[in-house]
């Protein structure tokens, strides 16, 4: 029996020898399995350096690849803030959404 699908990370091994380049200036993502297994199609980024790849990812694809360091805020503290904010407009909202912080 086959297995389920490819590993990120072995994609992005492949594709470091494949461009002769790091492993950790592949980005892969966005991968769809086709209907029955056997082919997937996805994307990849390979930069030139990993502080260009810093530059130019977005944060959440920074933290998947274990280079960007995720925000931990319960989803409380996210609801209380939203509230805050919904009693102002403009300017006043960024500096009540802020107030709350500690």
């Amino acid at each position: 029996v086959g297995r389920p699908n490819v590993s990120h990370k072995e994609l992005g091994e492949r594709l470091s020898k494949l461009y002769k380049s790091s492993e950790d200036c592949v980005f892969t993502f966005g991968f769809r399995t086709a209907f029955g297994g056997g082919k997937s199609t996805g994307f990849a980024l390979i930069y030139d350096s990993l502080d260009e790849a810093k530059k130019v990812e977005p944060k959440y694809r920074l933290i998947r690849h274990g280079i960007g360091a995720k925000g931990i805020i319960s989803s409380k503290q996210r609801k209380e803030r939203k509230n805050r904010a919904k009693k102002f407009r403009g300017t006043k909202k960024a500096k009540a959404a802020t107030a709350g912080k500690k």
